[in-house]
């Protein structure tokens, strides 16, 4: 059984979660960047993340690395790019595709106030040809430097939090996401959580 405390500090991130805004990772290599954007989804109320993994097994997310923030956030693994778009679109995600090409839009001018997927691809050659081409927006991060990248947790912490930030100039920060029925019911299954 958890402390009054702890369940008090469990409903105030439930009624700060984001279920309209997740990000998708595809076939990123490294656990530990896995882990890194695991830790900032929680950090900015992102509900669940989407794998795509058809070039490389699915990773173990280590509880360190994390900061058990695998624990908190939802997750779900497909096998194809095509897959997991139609999910997404199927419960009305608008697809933003992180991408260096010229028919990208700067993160700074895209409206990330509708219910966003962030599609984040591999460390080394970004997001596959079929996730850009099939996303409905492509999206780059502004940069000013000889390297032209940041690491993949690195860039899915700007592009989050930069939405949030558009999230909280368009509304009330404080408006519920879930309804109390759904916030109950989460709250009861993050009691049990070791």
């Amino acid at each position: 059984m958890r402390s009054e405390r702890r369940l008090k500090k469990m409903e105030h991130v439930l009624r700060f979660r984001r279920p309209d805004l997740t990000v998708v990772m595809e076939n990123i290599h490294d656990p530990h960047n896995v882990s890194a954007v695991y830790r900032t989804c929680d950090a900015a109320g992102v509900t669940g993340v989407q794998l795509i993994y058809n070039s490389a097994t699915f990773p173990r997310i280590g509880k360190k690395s994390s900061a058990s923030a695998n624990k908190w956030v939802e997750r779900r693994e497909f096998h194809d790019v095509q897959s997991c778009y139609d999910k997404l679109h199927a419960e009305g995600f608008v697809v933003y595709a992180t991408h260096c090409g010229e028919n990208a839009v700067s993160l700074y001018e895209a409206d990330l106030t509708q219910k966003a997927a962030i599609v984040i691809g591999n460390e080394h050659a970004g997001v596959s040809e079929e996730a850009a081409r099939r996303a409905d927006v492509l999206l780059h991060i502004p940069m000013f430097g000889m390297i032209q990248s940041l690491n993949v947790s690195v860039a899915t912490a700007v592009i989050l939090f930069e939405a949030v930030r558009q999230r909280q100039a368009a509304r009330s920060p404080n408006q519920v996401k879930y309804t109390e029925e759904e916030l109950q019911r989460l709250l009861k299954e993050w009691a049990l959580k070791r």
